[in-house]
């Protein structure tokens, strides 16, 4: 407080006193114990009031020391158990994490990892995924614009995300603890194979894989393909210390329909430490029907480029660019997509009278609409000639098919002519509308059924654009051409709806989600949120069955079957309110790639120290890692001055005390007659 504020208290005090003598002692004639109660109460009040006025404040100074962070993070994946360092990787961790010399110079906090970045609770080395740059996207978001160093206890051998040596920031020290042995071991490993989910039925399909080798040697290597007892390809690869890698591509003959399991191996008659990433097994589906899609424009137009390589991401596609005087016949082709049509289009329109293909419209700058509105019937166009953009805004509670909201209200807008669009028939909007964030009520995306015919319209040009802002958004393309695609299998298909819909893969890897979606609608084809999912899995060797509930999600229900042993399943999914059942089978293949390595990746935690201006040590080095970290001066303590201003009295209670003063003054007052 200050000097002005303890004069007014002090004149406040004098006051209350003055007020209170004059009122009860001054010229009495005699003081007893009421007058003197009375007196102590008018001087409280007079005083309380009196305080409230002034209002004194208390200012208190203290000093807090900001130490640096320090974030020791271990490796919580399955593959620091199978390098046998499991032991080693938690005795480095709990010296650092309880070394009291560190704790007194930092802020010591622990951090576990696998998929995801958690704190480090349960550390029992079973993650089935070790992604590091996870790690060091946490911690960026963590530690803000502060400057610290990182102790990361690792194998470095990354399953998942994107490069860890350029996730970490450069301007803060990575201490890389590398856990396993570093010797060298003879190793031979299947690392990938590529494949499509899906073959066509007496084609070849490709097989593309990458072999890896470590060792001190030359060797020869023999690799094959097999199926049951078949040897499909078989060929010898030759390693040495300057040649530690190949890559094969086979093409494997596609004889029969189905779900088809192969093995991929590589052997030599040289020991190794270990032989299970020697094999990797892999399935494809395949088929004996292809969708052929019609691109059809009398434009060029990067749209074209996007909706054809976006349609072909899914290997049961294949799209033919054309012009409208290229058509000679429609019964080749599954699926019409008419790209701005106009007057070039009317024989396209006609021959498809007779052929009931199911068509995609998209309209832009170029289409002539007096044209559409004579050779269709499931929208009328009156549009202007002024060019508009329109913005996308997705509709929740579109149920034709499952489709999750991609971030549709963020793409850049569709360029198409300002005018009303009005629906003649039914119709499914999917996505809507707007214009600058104000709503406009017509469709952007709609499908519509009309006789048996289905059809989908898209009203703007420049989609090529949501495919791109898709990948800088997502660094892939897989949503925008998931989308794509499920829009061609609705049109490719003719089937009556179902009122249970169900959506699984036919063959997953172990330690990969398991996911499986499925709809229920109601009589109307509407999507019921109230249904009640469930879903029971059958090993089909053990004969184990287990129940889940699938959950609701905006436009279906969900159910992940994560932890499932390699084996074959059969399941079903009912509808409890109507007993609607769906039956089928899916493969979950063995697979675990944590047990793909023998040996830690010094290399790369050592690219990682190198980046960011650290060093990597070994695990039994953890008591020279300490005096590195105590022997740097660039990590300080800081010491703050933290000034807290608080009341001297509070007020609410001030305020009760002062009115029971007063109510007990004029009580007394009131019983002996003083008033």
């Amino acid at each position: 407080m200050n000097s002005t504020t303890i004069l007014l208290l002090i004149l406040s005090i004098a006051v209350a006193a003055g007020l209170s003598f004059y009122q009860y002692l001054y010229k009495v004639k005699s003081r007893t114990n009421t007058t003197l109660l009375l007196a102590f109460l008018r001087f409280f009040s007079i005083f309380g009031l009196l305080l409230l006025l002034i209002n004194p404040i208390i200012t208190r100074k203290s000093i807090e020391t900001v130490k640096t962070p320090l974030p020791i993070i271990i490796d919580n994946s399955a593959s620091i158990k199978d390098l046998k360092a499991d032991k080693s990787a938690m005795e480095a961790f709990e010296k650092l994490s309880e070394n009291n010399e560190l704790k007194d110079k930092f802020d010591v906090q622990t951090y576990q990892f696998d998929t995801d970045f958690l704190p480090s609770d349960t550390i029992d080395f079973k993650g089935t995924q070790s992604n590091i740059d996870v790690a060091a996207k946490s911690l960026k978001n963590i530690y803000k614009n502060q400057h610290f160093p990182t102790v990361l206890i690792s194998d470095g051998n990354q399953t998942s995300g994107e490069d860890y040596v350029f996730g970490f920031n450069p301007d803060n020290k990575v201490y890389p603890l590398v856990v396993g042995d570093t010797l060298t071991y003879l190793d031979l490993r299947v690392s990938q194979l590529n494949v499509n989910k899906y073959a066509f039925h007496k084609n070849k399909f490709p097989v593309e894989i990458f072999l890896n080798y470590s060792g001190t040697k030359s060797i020869n290597a023999t690799f094959k393909i097999t199926q049951g007892n078949s040897v499909l390809n078989q060929q010898t690869v030759a390693f040495s210390p300057s040649k530690k890698s190949a890559t094969l591509n086979v093409l494997l003959p596609a004889d029969k329909v189905g779900l088809q399991i192969l093995k991929a191996t590589l052997s030599s008659k040289e020991q190794e430490k270990n032989t299970y990433n020697n094999t990797k097994n892999f399935a494809v589906e395949v088929i004996d029907q292809k969708t052929e899609v019609a691109l059809i424009s009398s434009i060029s137009h990067p749209d074209l480029g996007a909706i054809k390589r976006s349609i072909e991401s899914n290997a049961q596609r294949k799209v033919t660019i054309l012009k409208p005087n290229q058509v000679n016949s429609l019964t080749n082709y599954n699926v019409l997509v008419l790209y701005q049509p106009n007057n070039e289009f009317k024989a396209i329109f006609d021959q498809n009278e007779n052929a009931k293909i199911n068509t995609w419209i998209i309209t832009g700058n170029d289409t002539d609409y007096g044209f559409l509105n004579q050779n269709q019937d499931n929208y009328s166009f009156k549009m202007t000639g002024q060019k508009e953009d329109y913005l996308a805004s997705f509709d929740s509670q579109f149920n034709l098919f499952a489709l999750d909201n991609i971030g549709f209200e963020q793409f850049p807008p569709l360029e198409n002519p300002f005018g009303a669009i009005t629906a003649s028939g039914n119709s499914n909007v999917l996505l809507s509308s707007t214009i600058r964030n104000i709503p406009t009520n017509q469709p952007l995306l709609a499908f519509a059924e009309n006789k048996g015919r289905r059809s989908a319209l898209l009203f703007g040009e420049n989609i090529w654009k949501w495919r791109a802002d898709s990948y800088l958004d997502k660094k892939t393309f897989a949503d925008f051409d998931i989308f794509l695609d499920k829009t061609i299998q609705y049109l490719a298909s003719n089937n009556a709806r179902k009122s249970l819909v169900v959506n699984h893969e036919r063959f997953y890897n172990s330690g990969e989600g398991i996911e499986i979606t499925a709809q229920y609608f109601n009589k109307n084809y509407e999507l019921d949120e109230k249904a009640r999912l469930t879903i029971s899995v059958t090993n089909n060797k053990t004969k184990q069955v287990k129940h889940y509930d699938l959950l609701r999600t905006s436009n279906a229900f969900k159910v992940n079957l994560d932890g499932l042993a390699a084996g074959n399943y059969t399941f079903t999914v009912k509808e409890l309110n109507s007993n609607s059942a769906y039956s089928s089978s899916f493969e979950v293949l063995d697979f675990d790639i944590e047990k793909q390595f023998v040996n830690p990746d010094w290399n790369k935690l050592s690219q990682l120290a190198n980046q960011t201006k650290g060093k990597a040590y070994l695990a039994n080095q953890a008591d020279m890692l300490i005096k590195q970290l105590m022997a740097d001066d660039s990590y300080k303590a800081v010491q703050k001055t933290l000034v807290k201003k608080s009341p001297l009295i509070d007020w609410v209670w001030l305020l009760v005390l002062i009115a029971i003063s007063l109510a007990a003054e004029w009580f007394i007052r009131k019983y002996n007659g003083l008033l």
